[in-house]
Order: C-alpha cells, then sequence, then structure tokens
C-alpha cells in the first residue's frame, strides 16, 4: 500500500514559517505583502476560488484585496486597472481570476501584469527566466509538485518521469522543473501513441489531463511514485486524473484528490506574494 503524501499537513508545515516571515517584514517595512486579486464576473467557482486565496492570505498575515469587475466589463477598463496596480507601490503582487470572459483576451491581461508583480509566474519573461534557469517566479502548482516530492525526499536524480498534460500552466513548467533536478522526463498528451507501455516504465507519474481517474493500475509499475493534479467532479464527487483505490495498491507514494496538490498550489500562491514583496523592496 502507497504511502499518502499529505499537501494539507505540508502547507501548513510551510505557512506556519510564513507567518513567522510576514511578521519580521512587517516590523522593516510597516507593512506586510499586498496581494491584489482581480475577479471578472460571478463565477461561482472563481468566486468560491477568490475566497479561498482571501483567507489563504489571512492566515499567514498578507494584506489581500479583491477587486469585483462586472462580466461586461471592458478590455480597456481591465487592463488600465492592472496598469494602476503595476504603478501602486503598495501592491506586491496582482492575479486574475481565470478565465475571463471571451471578449477579453486572456494572454494579453495576463501578459500586461508587470513581471515582478506576476504571482501566477504566467508572464513571458517569468516564463523565459524559468527555461533560462534565471531568478524567476516559478507557477504554484509545478512549483507545489517538486515540493511535495522534496519532503518525502524523493530522490529525482536520474528518475524516469513521465509528465501527462503540455499546459503552459502545468505540463510544460513542471517537466522543465523535474529536468532541473536532473529528471529525465517524457511529456505525454492526447496524441501520445501506446500511453501504457511509456506510464509501465516510469518511475514517477505526474498527471495533470483533467480526465477523471485516467490513470488505471494496469498503466503504473509497482513502487511508481504517483501524483495526482487532475481536479475533475464524477458523479457529483471531487477526484482527481488517478483511480487512487486500485493504483494506491502498487504505487510507493501517491496524492489525493482533495488534499494533495491543491494545498500545496495555494501555498505557493502565499510564497510567491512573499517573493514578490521581496523582489520590489529590493532584499
Amino acid at each position: 500500500m502507497s504511502k499518502i503524501i499529505s499537501g494539507v499537513s505540508l502547507s501548513q508545515e510551510i505557512k506556519s514559517k510564513m507567518k513567522e516571515e510576514v511578521k519580521q517584514l512587517v516590523k522593516i517595512f510597516n507593512r506586510p505583502p499586498h496581494l491584489a486579486v482581480i475577479c471578472v464576473g460571478d463565477n461561482p467557482a472563481s468566486i468560491s476560488y477568490v475566497k479561498g486565496k482571501e483567507k489563504d492570505c489571512l492566515e499567514v498575515g498578507i494584506k489581500a484585496t479583491t477587486i469585483h469587475l462586472d462580466e461586461k466589463v471592458s478590455e480597456k477598463t481591465l487592463l488600465d486597472l492592472i496598469k494602476s496596480l503595476n504603478e501602486d507601490r503598495t501592491v506586491d503582487g496582482i492575479l486574475v481570476q481565470l478565465p475571463l470572459p471571451k471578449t477579453i483576451d486572456e494572454q494579453k491581461v495576463l501578459d500586461f501584469i508587470a513581471p515582478m508583480k506576476d504571482v501566477d509566474g504566467f508572464h513571458p519573461n517569468n516564463v523565459a527566466s524559468l527555461y533560462l534557469k534565471r531568478t524567476s517566479i516559478q507557477p504554484c502548482t509545478p512549483k507545489g509538485v517538486i515540493k511535495l516530492l522534496k519532503s518525502e525526499n524523493i530522490n529525482l536524480e536520474g528518475v524516469n518521469a513521465c509528465v501527462i498534460g503540455r499546459s503552459n500552466i502545468v505540463g510544460m513548467p513542471l517537466a522543465k522543473m523535474l529536468l532541473d533536478e536532473n529528471a529525465t522526463v517524457t511529456i505525454c498528451h492526447s496524441k501520445t501513441k501506446n500511453l501504457e507501455e511509456i506510464t509501465k516504465c516510469a518511475d514517477l507519474i505526474i498527471s495533470c489531463v483533467g480526465k477523471p481517474k485516467f490513470i488505471k493500475a494496469s498503466m503504473v509499475k509497482d513502487g511508481c511514485v504517483v501524483i495526482d493534479v487532475g481536479v475533475n467532479r464524477l458523479n457529483g464527487k471531487l477526484c482527481g486524473d488517478v483511480d487512487f483505490d486500485e493504483v494506491s495498491k502498487k504505487a510507493s507514494y501517491i496524492t489525493k484528490v482533495p488534499g494533495g496538490v491543491g494545498p500545496m498550489t495555494r501555498c505557493c500562491l502565499l510564497e510567491n506574494t512573499i517573493l514578490t514583496f521581496k523582489l520590489n523592496n529590493k532584499i
């Protein structure tokens, strides 16, 4: 039976350290790090995510300001708002909650956020810095996955890692971060042929495809480490990409959904907000 890697317990441990760090920053700068979150429209999932982020910020002492905009807001108005936040020296991090209305160019909006305030790590400058091994603000979910693996002292050097999914938000940056840990990485996707042959050779499988219970026990070799990034609903219940009950009988380590990668994604958003505070204050 697998050992379950808990993102809940690890995130709490990291957040307790961040709380102390924020207290020290307040003593020096007379203010806490400040995250501005822009939420467009009344998408229930987006509103729920934003409330969760506000709660996380409050827990560690980070100031969070949420700006709600009408779904019919123009792209220019949104860009003007971001421009004002970019120029506001009391704002350290900016996050635009996705998805945006179809009338707005998401990539244009994300590119407009100042790189030094881009807590999501999506700006082209931060993406380029990640690939060039320069100091960068890393995307929260891949960063959280690496922290989960390191928390169990799982040696990534030389392992055969299979990343299933090639999004710019998770799959691609995660593959690069695994390469930086000296893993040998295979990126699989919807067009990959003979997927099971590839996954059965992997020492580490990370699934971020968004298909419920997609990873079956037959796809996993004994002793493999399995990280489930997927968040899906099946018959009204939350589940991941991995058929947990069956795969956990073969894997050496595994994460659950919920309670695995999700809490670490939120935790890394807080870390990135503190990092942008330091960068903008030249610490």
